[in-house]
């Protein structure tokens, strides 16, 4: 696997294996490349893998720290039909939703799943049109397509 510039790692403290697993029978064009083990860091593992194509990597050694809002994964999605299946697919195991189209999944990784026309219209010329899809998309936890189109095309004010 050729390592990019810039390429995500997460640590988990004692799950990366577990996590990659899940992940690339979520998404399409995945992949586990390898597991390394650093036997010189006791039960530290170090686990190559693809999301989409995209590499990332993750590492299993006791890390003290949880994941947070700080730093999440957004997923681009074509239609309701992904958002509701990378959703319910990264909620599986004991996610938890958040609010306007982010979860946390059971490894505690937070995830935006996006359709992929929403900040388009949220940076809109027309203000109006942006602000009421802002709205729409603050009352929403997982997001439906169709009521951000429509709060976009509204011309009623």
């Amino acid at each position: 696997m050729a390592i990019q510039k810039i390429t995500p790692f997460l640590w988990f403290s004692t799950q990366a294996e577990e996590a990659a697993a899940f992940y690339t029978k979520i998404f399409p064009n995945s992949r586990i490349v390898r597991v390394t083990p650093v036997p010189a860091a006791g039960t530290t593992r170090v686990v190559d893998f693809e999301l989409f194509g995209q590499p990332f990597i993750a590492m299993n050694s006791g890390q003290p720290e949880a994941f947070n809002l700080s730093v999440s994964l957004l997923v681009d999605c074509a239609d309701q039909a992904e958002v509701d299946h990378y959703w319910n697919a990264l909620l599986e195991g004991g996610g938890a939703p958040l609010e306007c189209g982010w979860l946390k999944d059971r490894f505690g990784v937070v995830w935006q799943i996006v359709p992929d026309d929403l900040l388009r219209m949220m940076a809109d010329a027309d203000p109006v049109k942006a602000d009421r899809v802002a709205r729409a998309m603050m009352s929403m936890v997982k997001f439906d397509i169709a009521a951000l189109r429509a709060a976009y095309a509204d011309t009623a004010g």
